[in-house]
């Protein structure tokens, strides 16, 4: 057993909010009271956990390589203390370089950095329609690629498009290997989405975002989530999704997390940077294609949390769709909340929630 540590401070857990001291090794070994009111305007908040990552600091995870432990190190210091490195469409064999570079972050943890739970393989199984910042390399999915890309590092989440070919009846397949299915880049119908959904898909990728809309006579697929949903995904960087529409998918979907998208140009200065195979342009905080689409997001999950309290949440409300809903979404139990047996992954918050400290697996990240 590793040494035991103490935070102490206002500490979010299931029940509510309690002031005291988390005691833990790399698992929550107890939370008490603790007496006085040193170290108390902390806020401790389970380690933020980021489903939806292509890169950061100058970095694309299709790459390969050392890539991911690049973003996974770049993340951390914003309290993602978990992710899923996240494909672009692309041909099979450039995917599949990409997932054995994460395949090698997943094996071996880097200390310093998020832990990369597994793959979300966003493309090539999306619409020609509906690309938004993918480049037009989309195939349709059999049970035979998704097999040999599974092979190569753990898909937790991959992304279809439901109207093209066979791909709903290969929703109940792709649920038996461990993969949840969600609807994204997709030019389909309501219908579309609610046969996806009964088929067993389980999200929605970044709500809104590369997808039919809620038009009242001609619903699509953002209609069919927020009608259906359990879970969707949404980038909350305030550029994406208007404030008003984000009000609306919270008001819907009980269990609506954020993601960021991130894109290379994360945490680095304006300027040109990859997108799969593609170069993308930041400017001001967002980044675009050439055309002018959006093309992912230089958002950091602390900003993401910041920016859903300014929508209006309050705090643990906001701390759980950073954390908690994404952790449910995965089938972990053990992450994305702060009680005893939990993963050691802890964020401490200033008043002002600014990131004060990052643990990961109860090992205190270096932000100097």
């Amino acid at each position: 057993m590793t040494d035991l540590h103490s935070l102490q401070g206002r500490i979010l857990t299931p029940a509510g909010w309690r002031r005291g001291r988390i005691v833990f090794d790399d698992r929550i070994r107890g939370i008490e009271d603790a007496e006085g009111d040193e170290g108390t305007d902390a806020i401790v908040l389970p380690g933020f956990i980021d489903l939806h990552v292509h890169g950061a600091a100058g970095v694309d995870l299709m790459q390969g390589g050392d890539a991911a432990r690049t973003v996974a190190r770049a993340h951390v210091r914003h309290g993602t203390t978990a992710l899923l490195g996240t494909t672009m469409t692309a041909a099979e064999a450039d995917i599949a370089h990409a997932l054995r570079g994460l395949a090698n972050a997943i094996a071996e943890p880097d200390p310093q950095a998020a832990r990369v739970l597994g793959v979300h393989l966003e493309g090539p199984f999306i619409s020609p329609q509906r690309l938004g910042a993918q480049p037009p390399l989309t195939v349709e999915a059999t049970l035979e690629s998704v097999q040999r890309l599974h092979a190569l590092a753990p898909i937790r989440v991959l992304t279809l498009a439901p109207e093209i070919g066979r791909h709903t009846e290969l929703i109940p397949s792709l649920n038996a290997m461990g993969i949840r299915v969600q609807i994204g880049h997709s030019a389909g119908t309501y219908e579309d989405g609610l046969a996806a959904l009964r088929a067993g898909a389980s999200g929605f990728t970044h709500l809104f975002n590369g997808m039919t809309g809620v038009d009242h006579y001609r619903p699509g697929i953002a209609a069919a989530a927020l009608a259906h949903a359990e879970y969707a995904e949404l980038i909350p960087d305030l550029q994406h999704v208007h404030p008003g529409a984000i009000r609306l998918a919270l008001r819907a979907i009980p269990r609506l997390y954020a993601v960021t998208d991130a894109t290379a140009a994360t945490g680095m200065p304006d300027g040109e940077y990859a997108l799969g195979s593609q170069r993308v342009h930041k400017c001001l905080g967002c980044v675009r294609l050439v055309s002018g689409s959006l093309a992912g997001s230089a958002l950091t999950m602390d900003q993401a949390l910041r920016n859903l309290v300014d929508v209006g949440l309050d705090l643990a409300d906001a701390a759980q769709r950073v954390s908690t809903f994404p952790a449910d979404y995965l089938g972990l139990s053990d992450r994305g909340r702060l009680q005893p047996g939990a993963c050691a992954d802890l964020v401490v918050l200033d008043p002002q929630l600014r990131i004060a400290q990052v643990h990961v697996a109860g090992r205190a990240v270096d932000l100097s």
